[in-house]
């Protein structure tokens, strides 16, 4: 042992492993740190050889150009970071909904391609197929042009129960108009969301206690919403009133109108999105061996418990990482709202950039907003896949 620590000691510094590996790194970093400043060099070169100097004080500039669809008030005379921020938003909205959407039908999706149901089992799977085997573009203008642009005109449109409008210029819903009490409101939902996110980890440091399985998820939503029913009653007005769409001459007023395009955007991103989750899901539960069934199934567990217990928990540990992966894509995805005509980020950043000339900071700040969505989502997916892996003794 002293022999070989001798040795160790007496190897010149340009023969160990260890210090060549660091050195080894270090030059890469350098050849990479200088091949970028040889890019940027080059390119402030050829912006100065036309006048243009790289800098983000243009974005106080007036946009000029109108935008169909805010989320913010927005008009002509807008600065073009009011436009940037109605297109992150949009692109949000459209990321969120699309997210949860997904992974529900998705889930329903994988269920049911393992269904004992002939019927149910081949739906699935050709539905699975057909999607999955489609182009995600020629899927959303098939969408847009052959669906939602085909829907009968505002006077001929098609009611649904609960007062929605189907149309070629929209689906028109009824929506919620704040009232005087919706700031208070506001204020008991935020103390309903702590109350819930203390019951979830109260309810899981019982389960780690006890070794019991209660439903967490379900007692966690009930909490909030048991604050807000509360929250709704004891105000002496209504946070709330709703206003249900009505048909006026061509056009729906009240409500809330969805446009065509965020229709086609979102709906087609989801059932593409769902049949690669579904896969997923599926390949999670045949993970999961027989046996653990069997046993579940000698318990007493019915069919609803054995799935929730014993086999989505496994199965998790295996759905995260290519889940991680769906969700990162349809994020991403939603940039061909371009081919639709929706106003997303990318839209709205291609329009600002045709007005103001801007393309290289433009679109730096797109692709800086795309990669801050996706780590922000990798970051939460690897945190819960690091809380439901196994943990090895």
């Amino acid at each position: 042992m002293q022999e070989s620590a001798k040795q160790k000691a007496t190897i010149p510094f340009w023969r160990d492993e260890r210090i060549l590996n660091i050195l080894g790194q270090v030059v890469f970093i350098i050849g990479l740190l200088f091949i970028g400043s040889l890019i940027y060099q080059n390119m402030k070169a050829g912006l100065a050889r036309q006048g243009i100097s790289l800098s983000l004080n243009f974005l106080k500039g007036i946009s000029g150009f109108d935008i169909a669809e805010t989320l913010l008030p927005y008009s002509r005379t807008s600065s073009y970071w009011r436009a940037f921020q109605i297109g992150l938003l949009n692109t949000l909205s459209v990321s969120i909904v699309g997210v949860i959407a997904s992974t529900v039908f998705g889930v329903i999706l994988g269920v049911a391609r393992l269904s004992t149901s002939f019927l149910i089992n081949r739906l699935a799977a050709f539905y699975l197929e057909l999607i999955r085997n489609l182009s995600l573009l020629v899927f959303l203008i098939f969408w847009y042009l052959g669906v939602f642009l085909k829907l009968p005109r505002v006077k001929e449109a098609v009611i649904w129960p609960g007062s929605i409008f189907l149309t070629n210029r929209g689906v028109g819903i009824p929506w919620g108009l704040p009232t005087d009490s919706y700031q208070t409101f506001r204020l008991i939902l935020i103390v309903g969301l702590i109350l819930a996110v203390g019951v979830f980890f109260l309810f899981q440091s019982y389960s780690k206690r006890t070794g019991r399985a209660p439903l967490t998820t379900l007692w966690t939503l009930l909490t909030f919403v048991i604050v807000g029913v509360v929250g709704w009653f004891i105000l002496p007005e209504k946070p709330l009133t709703f206003d249900a769409p009505v048909i006026e001459g061509l056009n729906m007023t009240g409500g809330k109108v969805l446009s065509p395009e965020f229709m086609a955007l979102t709906s087609g991103l989801v059932l593409y999105t769902s049949a690669f989750i579904g896969e997923v899901v599926r390949s999670g539960i045949l993970s999961v061996s027989k046996g653990q069934v069997e046993a579940s199934r000698a318990l007493g567990l019915n069919g609803f418990q054995t799935l929730r217990l014993i086999v989505f928990p496994q199965a998790l540990r295996v759905i995260i990482p290519p889940l991680t992966s769906q969700y990162l894509n349809l994020i991403k995805n939603s940039s061909l709202a371009i081919a639709v005509g929706y106003p997303d980020l990318f839209y709205i950043s291609n329009a600002i950039q045709n007005q103001s000339g801007r393309a290289v900071e433009m679109f730096s700040l797109v692709m800086i907003t795309y990669l801050m969505f996706s780590l922000i989502t990798s970051v939460f997916m690897n945190w819960y896949n690091r809380r439901i892996k196994l943990v090895e003794r």
